[in-house]
């Protein structure tokens, strides 16, 4: 089972996936702005726990942190980033990150898709699915079918 992550403070997409046709769930881990961080980073820490343990994970895909315009929310980020890894070492899954130039190019064959491109590509390979309501649940997605292919990649060679 791959957990597909496209972390955020305010909003972090996820995915679980059995295989690459298959979307078992995906959603939004969401956490309120009044809060401080440190206590919304452990919020996405054990919401994290939690979803790895619930779906028997296996291995996690994470969107890296590629390039960010603004360095304030670039080094949020890369907090979100460390809280997943976090709680990813705590449930004993192997973490598995990707550039989004490398989820583009897996998903789209084109690294300069849009978001729009990357959410259509995933909705034919997987079906025309109700549970991919926005574009963190779609990206999560292509994070968790890009670790699929270049796993099913890594074992035909």
């Amino acid at each position: 089972m791959v957990l597909g992550i496209d972390p955020g403070l305010a909003s972090c997409g996820w995915a679980i996936l059995p295989d690459s046709k298959t979307l078992s769930v995906c959603g939004c881990l969401v956490t309120t702005r009044a809060d401080d961080l440190s206590n919304r980073l452990g919020q996405l820490y054990q919401q994290v726990v939690d979803l790895c343990q619930k779906y028997r994970v296996e291995e996690l895909a994470i969107e890296s942190l590629f390039f960010a315009k603004n360095t304030k929310t670039a080094l949020l980020v890369a907090q979100v980033m460390g809280a997943i890894k976090a709680a990813a070492y705590h449930s004993g899954v192997r973490v598995f990150e990707y550039t989004p130039l490398q989820i583009k190019i897996a998903i789209t064959g084109y690294g300069r898709a849009d978001k729009n491109q990357i959410a259509a590509m995933v909705k034919q390979e997987l079906g025309e699915n109700d549970q991919l309501v926005n574009n963190h649940a779609a990206d999560a997605v292509a994070a968790a079918l890009t670790h699929l292919f270049t796993m099913r990649k890594d074992q035909l060679v």
